[in-house]
């Protein structure tokens, strides 16, 4: 029997000499100085790998189904996927970080908007439902707090509404020295996107509980496929310590099974790259994306959207001759003008970026094309035979008419790996 080799990995993809990544391999951790956060590089999208990451597993009490998939036809009406492939095109609204504490109704301004969208599109464009990107209810995901931040304010939005969790749906305390929450991690994403079958809400009389199979999962749609990472509290997949590693291999299996026909779009709430001044990209995430893609033959996500920075930005990463779509969209709610995560600021300037013309970032091969940190808004996203079209629409918070203008849009071309900008 050959003997298996050892090489070093790439910079890109993470593929070691023998083609294959078995497990996913991680970035050594740093000791930490036990003082302070280091200031990352002006342009790096990437964070420096934590010297002590919060991880909390997923509560053995919940029994994780044997399938990880679900059909869209499973949710919605049959008109709509007739809808669907009749007009050869699938359209979803796609936002994260919408849980509203803060008293401002950005969250219920925000869906009022796409309630008008979705009654003024025509029949076969109508937004066939709500993809989430996490950190539906602040600050910890407490099932009590579903009805105020997440029912009543979708409580007129028409379709259905899918979610993945984010670090505040499955965190267990706030603040080192705070008791901790009255329920176990993701009790109330289990309750409300997990639930055995579709039942009616206990905080809502006007939508159902959604039957999700698990916090990371596969909704098949006609037009693309929708890979739903966990993210947990810090920005990982797994525990660094656990050589199982049950959901980087899970992923690397659902990249290889996915329909090559179709989009392939991943959504996780840590984003792999930020420009923001607060979190930047998490490395774990960017490094499984990567590792996974290569263990699954090079098969990459053609567009990856995340939430957790409180602002929008749209970068491009050209692997090879293939560019990619990287998204941040976190401004779904939860942040006022005032707690929106700032861009960073040009120390040689003191402004603010220009992206005039696309910014590149340290990271070779990775710029950023737009961003908005000063107005929450969501995208709303169109996937064809051979298109993923992007628009991101924002919300001035005047409680008036808002504009039909997107301020931001983008179309790539996924069956020959090119982008229209």
């Amino acid at each position: 029997m050959a003997k298996k080799k050892s090489g070093k990995k790439q910079a890109l993809g993470g593929r070691q000499a023998s083609g294959k990544v078995v497990t996913m391999q991680y970035r050594a951790r740093p000791a930490g100085n036990m003082t302070s956060k280091p200031r990352r590089t002006f342009g790096d999208p990437v964070s420096d790998v934590k010297s002590n990451p919060n991880f909390v597993a997923i509560p053995s009490a919940n029994k994780q189904p044997s399938s990880l998939s679900y059909d869209l036809a499973s949710a919605v009406d049959a008109s709509v996927i007739k809808g669907i492939n009749a007009s050869g095109q699938l359209v979803f609204h796609c936002v994260g970080d919408t849980g509203d504490i803060n008293g401002t109704g950005i969250a219920k301004d925000l869906a009022e908007q796409m309630e008008t969208q979705y009654n003024t599109a025509g029949s076969n464009t109508n937004p066939a439902f709500f993809y989430h990107l996490g950190d539906v209810v602040y600050y910890n995901g407490v099932t009590t707090d579903y009805r105020d931040q997440f029912y009543d304010p979708y409580k007129y939005y028409p379709p259905v509404i899918f979610a993945i969790p984010g670090n505040h749906d499955g965190q267990t305390i706030v603040n080192k020295g705070d008791p901790p929450d009255p329920e176990p991690s993701l009790k109330g994403f289990f309750a409300n996107f997990c639930d055995s079958k579709r039942n009616p809400s206990q905080s809502s009389p006007y939508r159902y509980t959604m039957n999700q199979p698990w916090p990371y999962w596969v909704l098949n749609t006609p037009m693309a496929t929708f890979i739903g990472l966990y993210s947990n509290v810090d920005g990982s997949l797994d525990n660094r310590n656990d050589k199982s590693q049950p959901q980087f291999k899970w992923f690397v299996s659902q990249l290889k099974a996915a329909d090559k026909k179709k989009a392939l779009i991943l959504a996780v709430h840590h984003g792999a790259f930020s420009l923001d001044a607060e979190h930047g990209g998490y490395p774990d995430i960017l490094d499984a994306i990567d590792q996974a893609a290569a263990a699954a033959g090079g098969r990459h996500p053609d567009i990856v959207l995340s939430g957790h920075v409180h602002n929008y930005q749209r970068f491009q990463r050209v692997i090879g001759e293939s560019p990619y779509v990287y998204i941040i969209a976190g401004n779904g709610g939860y942040a006022s003008v005032k707690t929106m995560h700032k861009m960073q600021v040009d120390p040689t300037t003191g402004k603010e970026l220009d992206v005039t013309h696309p910014f590149q970032t340290t990271k070779a091969g990775v710029s950023l094309f737009s961003y908005n940190d000063k107005l929450p808004g969501f995208l709303r996203i169109t996937v064809d035979k051979q298109f993923i079209r992007g628009e991101y629409f924002t919300n001035d918070m005047t409680g008036g008419t808002q504009s039909t203008k997107p301020f931001d849009t983008f179309r790539f071309d996924y069956i020959n790996k090119k982008s229209a900008g």
